[in-house]
């Protein structure tokens, strides 16, 4: 299913560029740096995210040599009105390893499963948000000093049998420029412990779903 919408949205998005050009995406204007590259240029949309995990991969490989006592995760939304998260959590594991070595909680407002109002200007300033007014939902930052040495993994829970979460929509780099990577499956793979492993079905060839900017403040 979700493939079938991606090579369909991939299409739109070509009929839109063609008429309107490129509308780049930029990274909020929060007075930070940026600890990764993140996604440059436009963005297409996924929809349909409840009962599903997402897994941004944050290559140690890719960080850029910024001194940082704390790392704040950034999420793109481009449909839905309301959404529902049963959990955030980043893993942290050797580079190049699928074995996790520290499990650190991701929350926003202070909880790790919060809901997100996009209908709310004060969450998403433009109202009608879409492919080319994507919402950027800053999350609380995490007390973690990313280094080289290491691979991240941040997972995002949706909570299952949502009818809200069915609505949501999650950016992804149309054309892959990004340093970031990603997947996602269905069931919840926000829980594993440290010993454990990132699940070895997954591939990180991809593009990261929601995750945009991973930056210092």
């Amino acid at each position: 299913m979700k493939t079938i919408f991606k090579f369909a949205t991939f299409t739109l998005m070509m009929v839109c560029l063609s008429a309107y050009g490129f509308s780049e995406t930029k990274p909020p204007k929060a007075g930070g740096e940026n600890l990764e590259r993140g996604i440059v240029g436009p963005v297409s949309s996924n929809v349909g995210w409840a009962g599903y995990s997402t897994l941004g991969l944050v290559s140690g490989a890719g960080l850029i040599p910024v001194t940082s006592t704390q790392t704040v995760f950034y999420l793109g939304f481009t449909a839905g009105a309301k959404v529902d998260v049963s959990n955030m959590t980043l893993y942290t594991t050797a580079r190049g390893s699928s074995t996790i070595t520290a499990v650190t909680p991701v929350t926003l407002g202070g909880v790790s499963n919060p809901s997100i109002d996009l209908a709310s200007t004060s969450v998403c300033p433009v109202a009608e948000i879409s492919n080319f007014n994507p919402c950027i939902v800053k999350l609380d930052a995490t007390k973690i000093t990313l280094s080289a040495l290491s691979d991240y993994y941040l997972v995002v829970y949706y909570t299952p049998s949502d009818t809200n979460n069915n609505s949501v929509g999650l950016t992804q780099p149309s054309f892959g420029q990004s340093s970031l990577r990603g997947s996602y499956q269905s069931g919840d793979d926000s829980h594993i412990s440290v010993g454990g492993s990132i699940p070895s079905a997954l591939s990180f060839s991809g593009q990261p779903f929601g995750l945009m900017y991973v930056m210092t403040n």
